[in-house]
């Protein structure tokens, strides 16, 4: 667990501070005592040896009828020495007040400012600690226009952390407060589920989920993203663009994409019932869950077989997820295809709904010699650029088509954007789903975990994608197939209605 440091330094105590000028034109004279000495028997021995300068008693004129002479001062001693006894009084008095009103002031901003860190508790620390990563991490610096300072020391003092779960309660009303409903909490469970999902393997249905976009912003319920060939759902019959409608009979119309994927796993072997609606038609489905396994990348060697093109080999490449093991697995399905002489590459990323950041970026790079992939953005502009430097690029001179469908999100269209703008690639298919926001998930002390939003992003040619997506160059036959068997197929009929002019297709 983090220390928690406070600081002082947001209450200034203010000081006010006054001058007073003295008018010495008159004299024109140093204000020091001149040493002369005074030979007065009832002098007080506290000024005796000293005359007083025209100016000390220009500075202490007693009653208006001081009058200064040569020698000295014509006064009465004894009034001086009483005035300056009173005078020291007052002063010690005026400098006790002072003090002591410092003090007061003092303490009632000590008592204002304190936050309750003498007696924070193991659960207000760990809210802290969710706060604060926030607080570091969060893309809009204006914390959704509130005061993210003001909100954590009324949190400590009003929100009741006595328990775990309602520390974790806490927490969840605080990120419900950023009205962004990718950052959010992930319970211990939740956390490891997540980041088990992104290094190969899940147990569930195999479908990826999101909110409605401006592409069916009509749709009421979740979306779905992508279905994993061969997972339980894809096997059912549920495509990208299918809305599911209630989860074991629970309405997903208000229901949180994190709360539904989680209500989506379960146990190998476990049932769940869904409510799908496909265009008009309304669909109730059980399905079993399994343990899907996400191996990212399938590849095929194709031949295209139209005329002026016979004996033409295409590598076909199909990535289905940004894991850890995505940019590896490219690169090793593009050197098995090398080696059987292939001229030109197809890249499918329909259905790819994402992953993580890091791999995009890696891919990205592999196709491309130079330039850059995407814009990291923040509430106040550009604050980071991805860009690549031909170090760990694999195919940059080959032909590319990139394909593209209402499920290709996030990660995917990071590199989409990239291949496009860069005029590395042709794009091929439907606009895309139009994810343009990047999270970064963070682990917290006692194993739960944060999913903040970390920044917007940009494609090369400066274009903000949420909630739009990424338009392509030209659009697929509606027959086109989705798995690689069926694009081969498509290459070796030029009577099909999915076959393609395969001069044009690779035309750069």
């Amino acid at each position: 667990m983090e220390a928690v440091a406070f600081s002082f330094a947001s209450c200034p105590i203010p000081l006010v501070f006054s001058s007073t000028k003295i008018n010495n034109s008159q004299t024109n004279r140093r204000f020091f005592p001149t040493r002369r000495p005074i030979h007065n028997p009832h002098v007080s021995n506290i000024i005796q040896g000293y005359s007083v300068s025209p100016l000390w008693c220009a500075m202490f004129n007693i009653s208006g009828r001081t009058k200064c002479l040569k020698a000295g001062c014509g006064i009465n001693i004894h009034k001086i020495i009483s005035w300056q006894e009173k005078f020291k009084h007052n002063i010690s008095v005026i400098f006790v007040r002072l003090v002591t009103g410092m003090m007061l002031v003092i303490s009632v901003s000590l008592i204002v400012c304190k936050t309750p860190s003498g007696a924070l508790t193991e659960e207000n620390r760990l809210f802290l600690e969710a706060w604060r990563t926030v607080d570091r991490a969060y893309y809009d610096k204006t914390f959704n226009g509130q005061s993210w300072f003001r909100y954590r020391e009324n949190a400590l003092r009003n929100e009741p952390m006595n328990t775990r779960e309602e520390t974790y309660m806490a927490i969840r009303k605080m990120l419900s407060t950023l009205d962004d409903p990718f950052t959010r909490f992930l319970e211990p469970e939740k956390f490891k589920s997540l980041r088990s999902g992104t290094q190969g393997a899940l147990t569930g249905v195999g479908l990826s989920i999101g909110y409605p976009t401006m592409l069916n912003e009509s749709a009421t319920g979740l979306v779905v993203i992508s279905s994993s060939p061969g997972g339980p759902a894809n096997k059912a019959g549920v495509v990208p663009g299918d809305v599911i409608l209630a989860i074991d009979d629970t309405s997903t119309e208000d229901m949180d994409i994190y709360d539904a994927a989680d209500r989506l796993q379960g146990a190998e072997g476990s049932s769940v019932k869904l409510a799908i609606r496909s265009g008009s038609e309304i669909r109730n489905l059980v399905l079993k869950r399994e343990k899907v396994t996400l191996n990212p990348v399938k590849s095929r060697l194709c031949e295209i077989t139209s005329s002026g093109m016979d004996g033409f080999r295409i590598g076909y490449i199909k990535l289905t997820s940004f894991n850890q093991n995505a940019s590896g697995a490219v690169k090793d399905a593009i050197e098995m295809l090398r080696n059987n002489n292939v001229k030109a590459f197809v890249l499918d990323l329909r259905d790819n709904s994402g992953g993580l950041f890091p791999e995009g970026i890696e891919i990205a790079k592999i196709w491309l010699e130079k330039g850059v992939i995407v814009y990291i953005c923040d509430s106040r502009g550009v604050r980071d650029i991805y860009e690549a430097d031909g170090s760990n690029t694999v195919a940059a001179s080959e032909p590319l088509v990139v394909l593209v469908n209402r499920g290709t999100a996030s990660a995917s269209e990071i590199l989409a954007g990239a291949l496009k703008d860069n005029k590395r690639a042709l794009l091929y298919g439907e606009p895309t789903f139009g994810k343009g926001k990047i999270q970064s998930v963070f682990e917290l002390s006692d194993g739960s975990g944060l999913a903040v939003t970390v920044a917007r992003y940009e494609t090369p040619a400066h274009t903000d994608i949420n909630k739009v997506g990424i338009i392509p160059d030209h659009a697929l036959p509606t027959s086109f197939p989705v798995d690689e068997d069926g694009f081969c197929a498509c290459f070796k009929d030029p009577a099909s209605l999915c076959n393609l002019n395969g001069a044009e297709l690779f035309a750069r």
